[in-house]
Formats: C-alpha cells, sequence, structure tokens
C-alpha cells in the first residue's frame, strides 16, 4: 500500500448524511432513493466464509457521532459490514482488527460472511435475505457501514412462527426472533458459565414457546429444583411427592442399574439370573395376558414381591448352574430398596396397578390443558438412582413417539437441564442408560417428533457429537478456554466469528446461530418478570448477614424436613 489514495478512500471525511438521517430518522431515509452509503474501506483479500478488509480509521472516528446508533458502530469487532456485488448486497462480521504497520491511519480487519439480499430498485432497500453467499466479491470491491434500516430487514422475520427474545446487539429496537420449528427440529443447546443468567434465558425461552403453543408437549429436567417457582402458573410440577413413577416401567437395563451392585463377571451372571426371573414375574400378572411377545423389557405390571418369592424358590432349587450368593444378593437388594422410604415414589407397593396410560397423560400433557411443561423436579431424589429415573422418563418420551407413529402427531420437546450430568464424554463417562438414551434422541429424535433442548455450563464435558447434532446454539459466557473451544467446533463456519466475543459477554447476552436464526446474532435478553423467573438468584451475603434471629426455630425445621427427607 503506498498512500490513501490507491484505496479510493475519501480524505478526511465520511459520506455525507441525507436531510432524513441527519434529524436522526434512519427508516425514513431508507424509504427514499439512497446512496449506497457510508463507504469505510475496501475488501483486500478474498478467502471462502472468512476475508480481510482495510479500513480508514479518520471516516470510522467521524461515524462516531452519526445519529443512527449502528452506524457509530462501524468498523468495530462484532459489528456488521455490508459489500455490494452487482445488484446484491452481502453482509459480513468483523472478527478481528489490527493496526496497518506500513500506511497510516488504516486499519486491516478480517470479515466472515453471513448473508445476502437483493436491492430493490426503486426504494434501494435491501429485502430478502438469506443466509450464505453464492457470489463473492474482488478484491478493491467498497465496504459500507451497515444501518439501523438495513438491520431491520436483515432481522425481519420471514412469516414462519417465531418468538421473540430480547434485542439484536448493538442496536435497541430491533427485535430478535428464533424460529421455533427450526430450533425445535434440530434440536437445541443453551450454553453459559455459572452466574451469566443461563436458568432465567432459559425460562424466558420456554415461557415465550408456552405462550405460543399453549396445547404443547413438554418435558423438563430439572436437577436443582429451581424451575418449579417459574411455571407454578402454566405448568404441572412433579416431585418425589406427586411423581409416583411405577418401577415395573423401566426396561430390563434399568432394572439391572437398580438391583445389580457387582461388578464383572458376577454382574452379568446376576443380570442373566435377573432376566429369567423377572420374566417369569412378568408372566404372572393378568396384565400381561393379551401381550403375544412379552420380553423383560416389556412395560407390564408385575409384583415386586413375586419378584422376590421367585428368585427365593430359584435359589432353592438342585439343579441350578451357581451357588445360592447371586440370588442372595439381588432379594437383599430388592427388600432394601421395598424398605427404603427414600424410594417410595418409585416402588411403593400402591404403584402395582396398570397405571400406565394415566402417567404418559400427566407426564406428556395429553392433553395439555392450558399447561403445556411438566417440570419433574428429581433434586430430593437419592442421587445413586437419579440417573435412572431420567433414564426412565427420556426413554418413555421416546417410546412413545416410536409407537405412536400411526397416530395423529404430537411432537414432543425434551429439554435436559445439567446435560453434562447425564450426558458425559468418553473420558468421564461410565456405561449407563441414561446418556444411551440421550444420545440416541440426540441422533434420531428429529425422525419422530422429539426434540432435545440441552442446558448446560459445561460443553466440554458432554458426549463428543451430542452437541453438534443441536441444530440451533444459543451460547452465553462461556470462561473457560477448553469450553470455548468446544463450542467453535461444534458452530456453523459462518458464526466462528462471533466466538471471539463470548469471553466477553455480560449477563444475559447470548450468542445465538443456527437453523433456529436467520443468521448469527449477539441478543440482549429480555426483563423476565419477577414471578416467572427460576429461584436461582444469586445471594446477597452483604444483606442476609446482617440478618439474625430466630435460628433456633430454622434449625429445627430444616431437620425436621432433613430427617423426613421432604420439603
Amino acid at each position: 500500500m503506498s498512500d490513501m489514495g490507491s484505496h479510493n478512500f475519501p480524505s478526511e471525511t465520511p459520506l455525507p448524511v441525507s436531510e432524513n438521517e441527519a434529524r436522526g430518522d434512519p427508516d425514513r431515509a431508507a424509504l427514499s432513493k439512497r446512496s449506497d452509503g457510508h463507504k469505510i474501506g475496501e475488501i483486500i483479500q478474498i478467502s471462502g466464509s472468512s476475508s480481510k478488509i482495510v479500513m480508514d480509521t479518520a471516516i470510522l472516528t467521524g461515524l462516531l457521532n452519526h445519529p443512527d446508533t449502528t452506524v457509530q458502530m462501524a468498523g468495530q469487532v462484532g459489528s456488521q459490514v455490508k459489500i455490494r456485488v452487482g445488484q446484491t448486497w452481502l453482509l459480513a462480521n468483523i472478527r478481528t482488527q489490527k493496526l496497518d504497520l506500513g500506511q497510516t491511519g488504516l486499519v486491516v480487519a478480517e470479515i466472515d460472511f453471513l448473508s445476502e439480499g437483493d436491492e430493490e430498485q426503486l426504494t434501494g432497500q435491501i429485502y430478502n435475505f438469506r443466509r450464505g453467499v453464492t457470489r463473492y466479491p474482488t478484491p478493491t470491491s467498497a465496504v459500507y457501514a451497515v444501518t439501523t434500516g438495513d438491520l431491520k430487514q436483515v432481522y425481519a422475520s420471514d412469516g414462519r412462527a417465531n418468538i421473540e427474545i430480547g434485542t439484536v446487539y448493538p442496536t435497541t429496537n430491533i427485535r430478535s426472533a428464533l424460529y421455533v420449528d427450526a430450533m425445535l427440529g434440530k434440536h437445541f443447546a443453551l450454553l453459559g458459565s455459572t452466574g451469566t443468567g443461563k436458568s432465567t434465558a432459559a425460562a424466558l425461552i420456554l415461557h415465550k414457546i408456552c405462550d405460543l403453543a399453549p396445547a404443547g408437549h413438554i418435558l423438563m429436567i430439572d436437577p436443582h429444583g429451581e424451575y418449579s417457582a417459574a411455571f407454578k402458573n402454566n405448568g404441572k410440577l412433579f416431585d418425589v411427592n406427586n411423581l409416583n413413577l411405577p418401577y415395573w416401567l423401566m426396561n430390563f437395563r434399568e432394572h439391572c442399574e437398580v438391583f445389580v451392585q457387582s461388578k464383572g463377571d458376577a454382574k452379568q451372571l446376576d443380570c442373566d439370573i435377573l432376566a429369567k426371573c423377572l420374566l417369569a414375574a412378568k408372566v404372572k400378572n393378568q396384565t400381561s395376558s393379551g401381550v403375544t411377545k412379552l420380553t423383560v423389557d416389556s412395560p407390564v405390571p408385575y409384583l415386586l414381591s413375586d419378584l422376590t418369592t421367585i428368585l427365593q424358590n430359584e435359589m432353592g432349587r438342585l439343579d441350578k448352574a451357581t451357588n445360592s450368593a447371586p440370588y442372595q444378593r439381588l432379594k437383599s437388594k430388592i427388600d432394601e430398596i421395598k424398605a427404603d422410604p427414600r424410594y417410595s415414589f418409585m416402588f411403593s407397593g400402591m404403584l402395582v396397578g396398570d397405571t400406565m396410560a394415566a402417567f404418559l397423560a400427566k407426564i406428556l400433557r395429553l392433553p395439555s390443558e392450558g399447561k403445556p411443561i411438566s417440570i419433574i423436579d428429581v433434586s430430593a431424589m437419592p442421587s445413586e438412582i437419579t440417573p435412572t429415573v431420567v433414564s426412565v422418563l427420556s426413554r418413555l418420551v421416546f417410546d412413545y413417539a416410536i409407537w405412536a407413529r400411526n397416530e395423529p402427531q404430537r411432537p414432543m420437546l425434551l429439554v435436559c437441564e445439567e446435560a453434562h450430568r447425564y450426558i458425559p464424554n468418553d473420558d468421564v463417562a461410565e456405561e449407563s442408560s441414561v446418556r444411551d438414551i440421550l444420545s440416541r434422541i440426540a441422533k434420531e429424535g428429529r425422525k419422530y417428533g422429539v426434540s432435545l433442548g440441552l442446558i448446560t455450563q459445561r460443553p466440554s464435558d458432554l458426549a463428543e457429537g451430542v452437541l453438534s447434532q443441536c441444530g440451533t446454539i444459543l451460547s452465553m459466557r462461556l470462561n473457560n478456554d477448553r469450553d470455548q473451544a468446544f463450542v467453535k467446533a461444534a458452530m456453523p463456519e459462518g458464526a466462528r466469528g462471533f466466538l471471539d466475543s463470548i469471553p466477553a459477554l455480560r449477563n444475559r447476552e447470548v450468542i445465538c446461530c443456527g437453523e433456529g436464526v436467520a443468521m448469527p446474532i449477539r441478543v440482549a435478553l429480555d426483563t423476565l418478570a419477577e414471578d416467572l423467573r427460576p429461584a436461582s438468584e444469586d445471594p446477597i451475603f452483604s444483606d442476609l448477614w446482617r440478618e439474625h434471629g430466630g435460628e433456633d426455630e430454622i434449625i429445627q425445621r430444616v431437620i425436621k424436613r432433613w430427617r423426613a427427607q421432604g420439603r
């Protein structure tokens, strides 16, 4: 680069603003035939999705006082620029900046192409924006600042069902839309470090979906008991006190996770014995009489007492293939669980009746009765059985969708908070039914009308490939470098430039990319009403530690709930 003139930039000042823009009305300016706008630089390198431009710092400085707040952001990292190619305009995002050491007053920036739109000849408006680029510009093509009017066209809804969750950065009045069908049809993930507003963002999105579809069918796994407060008016709340999950809905693998405690060769022997005795117990029940192909996986009621009796009888047989130890281990574990009040929500003697239809109806919201979401609070469940409970509930959603394929379709949304607990990566994973069923839903769910929503603060701990199955990724601030790299690998190529801003996002800001948005965007989320928020607010230590009095009564009440294992 030899001098400023070689780039055809204006020598000092930006292009003049129109009369309407000078009055602070960029929308009215957009309605009249206009020039291309404020030229801020030109392209110097093209390389697929990522290219380089050079910008004049004098022009950028002059635009800082422009009446259009979007134009004020021109040239900054995270802002957009536009480039004309024939009658088409390309929109690009600025990823990086560095000073051009060879020439004073110039800045070199890397850009990622996002989308393209057509120019309306009479008005000069850009419309019909669509993702991707069909025709690239050439070096020396002029680069222009994007206006608020341009962004309104870019983010205008295309008529598909959508929910508005916030305001597009850097504007103050352009609403961001998530296209519900595209987002749910190919799964979505909400990511963010602790304290970034992730739970409130999840509640906001689910509230908007519930408002849009009050006859929907949503099941949410809540590991901390946060969301009951948020959905008390438009959801059904279930915990250990009213879930009443029948134990016989478990498949054989889930039975083994609960009843078989041995390891190695002994585990396989115990599983074989359990399979034989479990099938015999199911055959004894009258409900199984109409089942032509009864297996150990069939969701048929049976009595735990029948199972232990059969184990006892098999243990006493002289022709058994092994000693009595495996039978005794299984019988002792079953008796222990039957007698443990912590497991009464699942293994109570009151759950023997054939209540499968009623249970599916209430959990899957069939019909929804104006409360389309079920919140399953698993926080008070024994930790050793929680993964199995999540597995049973997730599998019921998936299996119902499979066996209802010839029926009028009722798509389901399964939302899993703290997803890294249940779908861990291979480095920390043990063999588990919940990991396998959630991974299967991620890979095959959309074929059967089951959508998966994953919420996690540690995306790098998720099983490899699961995040890449999510067509829409909503990323809040991530502080961990490993998490950032993991999300970058899962993001579409054109959106990776947005990742540089993920560590710098403020609370309640999110980067949205993928199928659920027209193009990658940064969004400042709406404020959720106090009574619609989850119970996840951070304690105010400086205030709460000034309060005192009544500690004796507090301790007594806590101990009572603690001992009763209830809330």
